[in-house]
């Protein structure tokens, strides 16, 4: 007879493992989340944690976690999430090159908004120079606010994206 039971720091070691893979969980959109087809429980107990900011409340839910995971098969969630990290550097320093701009116009917006009418004169009319003002100033006040849904924030980022697409050729 050979019953082959994992010892105790091997069982340690999956359930480690196991709540390595909610804590990666956790930091996915719900979007992403409802693309892997989890349980309902699971998927309520990932979404609460992403709302938890006391640390011992998001300690015991990550075990929560981990425990609910034990029942789920992981192979699509590491196949969603071995796909995630191979988006091409490229892409990442687009984002991040976006991201950066995004946030100098809402620190410095007329010294930014000038930088990047000279960088794209050809995009800029009078007009959209006005546009872009409107937008950062409708950003800055989400952000001074608070408020739990940043539209506009959201909307200056598609704004650069759509411009830097439109202009591809100068992307630095």
């Amino acid at each position: 007879m050979d019953d082959f039971t994992p010892s105790k720091s091997q069982r340690k070691r999956e359930m480690h493992e196991v709540q390595a893979l909610g804590e990666a969980l956790v930091a996915l959109s719900v979007a992403k989340l409802e693309t892997l087809d989890l349980p309902e429980r699971l998927f309520d107990a990932i979404v609460a944690a992403q709302t938890m900011t006391r640390h011992e409340a998001r300690r015991r839910q990550m075990q929560f976690i981990g425990r609910l995971m034990r029942n789920v098969d992981t192979e699509p969630i590491r196949a969603l999430l071995a796909a995630q990290e191979t988006v091409p550097a490229s892409e990442r320093a687009k984002m991040a090159l976006l991201e950066g701009w995004r946030q100098r116009l809402l620190e410095t917006p007329e010294s930014s908004l000038t930088a990047l009418t000279t960088k794209f004169p050809e995009v800029f009319s009078e007009e959209a120079r006005e546009a872009w003002r409107l937008r950062i100033e409708q950003a800055q006040q989400e952000r001074l606010q608070q408020q739990k849904t940043p539209k506009h924030y959201r909307l200056l980022f598609q704004d650069l994206k759509k411009l830097f697409e439109t202009i591809a050729d100068d992307v630095s």
